[in-house]
């Protein structure tokens, strides 16, 4: 059965807002899912912890499904909307656990491909990357040391649940990572200003990985030097650059297009 709760000194209720913050994200090792069609896309071996409702939200929808996998609260409307992150929240969210993923595992697997991120700071940028990858069919996403947290409310709403289908890694070592990609054999390729080829020519049919760089200063020059060849996209009209996920998506479906079905 949920459980009702109208009181701000509620111990629930103070989580949810203490969440709101990474360094209590860190500590528990959870995020909050809000939304509708996010919470719609928790996968059912995903870790869930409980369902959290808006009064209005129950009053109008069968919350019995949600009470067979976990616990269910029921908040007052105000209540609710105070510990949302959204604007016009939906009435719905849960906490979820984290998903850990084996790197090896990862890089044993044939024809996989990667792409990488140095520094990545922008939520949404970083949201629609995750996005873009998962719909490209990549393996993983690696996130570097000082990029934003995965599991910033901005960056969760802009994977529209994609973080639940790729696998995402933070605080990645960049150097140590290259080395055993380079151990493997999968060439990592960096997009760069300064490139020499354009992606259209690079075998990406095998396994392969991109790297791009800081929305606002690119790679850094440790980072380039770990890839065996810099790559760059033609661009004809006068931008100096792309932004970071319209070029990681870029990349990523030349290595869908080469893949396709002859």
């Amino acid at each position: 059965m949920a459980k009702y709760i109208e009181s701000a000194q509620n111990r629930l209720v103070k989580r949810l807002h203490g969440l709101k913050l990474r360094k209590n994200r860190e500590k528990e090792q959870v995020f909050v899912a809000e939304g509708i069609r996010f919470v719609g896309e928790i996968p059912k071996d995903w870790p869930v912890e409980c369902y959290v409702v808006s009064a209005s939200y129950a009053a109008e929808h069968d919350i019995t499904e949600l009470e067979k996998r976990a616990e269910v609260y029921v908040l007052t409307d105000h209540l609710f909307a105070d510990a949302a992150e959204t604007e016009n929240p939906q009435g719905i969210m849960a906490i979820c656990g984290r998903k850990e993923y084996d790197l090896a595992e990862m890089l044993e697997k044939k024809n996989a491909f990667f792409l990488m991120a140095e520094k990545m700071n922008d939520p949404g940028n970083l949201g629609t990357v995750i996005r873009t990858a998962d719909a490209c069919g990549a393996d993983a996403v690696f996130l570097s040391k000082g990029s934003v947290d995965l599991y910033n409310p901005k960056v969760l709403r802009a994977t529209m649940g994609s973080l639940f289908h790729v696998p995402v890694f933070q605080n990645i070592d960049l150097h140590a990572l290259s080395e055993k990609m380079q151990a493997k054999q999968i060439p990592l390729y960096a997009a760069h200003l300064k490139g020499d080829c354009y992606p259209y020519a690079l075998p990406l049919q095998d396994a392969c990985a991109f790297l791009i760089g800081n929305e606002a200063r690119g790679l850094s020059k440790d980072a380039a030097a770990l890839c065996d060849a810099w790559v760059k996209i033609p661009m004809p009209g006068q931008a100096e650059s792309l932004n970071a996920s319209v070029a990681a998506g870029v990349l990523l479906y030349e290595v869908v297009r080469q893949r396709l079905p002859k």
